[in-house]
């Protein structure tokens, strides 16, 4: 399985800001965005990541991640030269999906809690999995609706009169179908190559699964200023409360096994003085007990 994050678009509803940085690169409490889909994907156990952007940003992505070897990473970097719709994912990162599966995250989404839901749909083999997350404003979404079996019926993007409330989240896990589906995709009539097209055609293959998330895992969709400071109050509030780290990428990498004791001592030896040293010198100090 490889990996997606598609950390582009023209970030309208973040100016000014959008205009210096990628609101992929701002701050949710301690880190940038960027390392909340990364950490998911990592926990996935997926190693082999592609990150899309902007040719503005990916210096900056070079930056936090090199090539990704320091964490048993391997990313590589692709560009998308106008936000074209999420499905041109799977056109620019052909090359890199190659002929398996591959996972896709949006680079403004954040899942916290229990995700055996994703972890369970990386075991299929074939067709596509999304999710359906219960929201109050399922108008903002791709909304899938259900029949009386609970099967999924439809999938609609943005509706004014959803027919449930359950959105589909910015993570999809797919099989290598993908590819051959977006390139036979239309843009939409806002000049998109829309990834709910993508799951339509699934679901007309018979070949869509879809798994509802259930309470006690958050998503949060980091679309606005708004959503941006309550997922950063959110943080704030749990990691100082548990004194642990959400997403905190070489933690993961080291008790993934991505990479050594010795490689991970390295790491942390790296990372300048800061709270987010301490908390990492304090695993290898308990490691070490």
């Amino acid at each position: 399985m490889r990996g997606i994050i598609l950390a582009g678009g023209s970030g309208s509803r973040m100016y000014p800001v959008s205009r210096i940085y990628s609101k992929q690169l701002t701050l949710i409490y301690d880190k940038p965005l960027i390392y909340y889909p990364l950490s998911v994907l990592m926990l996935g156990g997926i190693r082999d990541i592609l990150i899309i952007s902007n040719e503005e940003t990916i210096p900056h992505y070079r930056t936090l991640f090199g090539d990704g070897s320091h964490l048993g990473l391997n990313i590589s970097y692709a560009l998308q030269t106008a936000p074209n719709g999420i499905a041109e994912s799977f056109l620019i990162g052909r090359s890199f999906i190659g002929n398996g599966p591959v996972t896709l995250i949006l680079g403004d989404n954040i899942f916290y809690g229990n995700i055996d839901f994703f972890y369970q749909a990386l075991q299929r083999t074939s067709g596509a999995t999304v999710f359906g997350y219960r929201v109050s404003d399922p108008e903002r979404y791709g909304v899938i609706e259900f029949d009386r079996t609970g099967r999924a019926v439809s999938i609609e993007e943005k509706p004014k009169s959803p027919k449930s409330n359950f959105a589909v989240p910015g993570l999809y896990v797919y099989d290598n179908s993908v590819v051959s589906i977006a390139a036979d995709l239309k843009p939409s009539p806002r000049g998109e190559l829309e990834i709910t097209d993508v799951n339509v055609e699934y679901l007309k293959r018979g070949q869509l699964f879809v798994e509802k998330i259930g309470r006690g895992v958050a998503w949060l969709d980091t679309g606005t200023p708004e959503a941006l400071l309550q997922a950063s109050n959110f943080f704030g509030v749990i990691e100082q409360r548990q004194g642990l780290k959400v997403a905190c990428i070489e933690e993961i990498a080291y008790y993934k096994k991505f990479i050594t004791r010795d490689q991970f001592h390295a790491v942390v030896a790296a990372i300048p003085r800061s709270s987010y040293r301490e908390y990492l010198d304090r695993i290898i100090a308990t490691d070490e007990v």
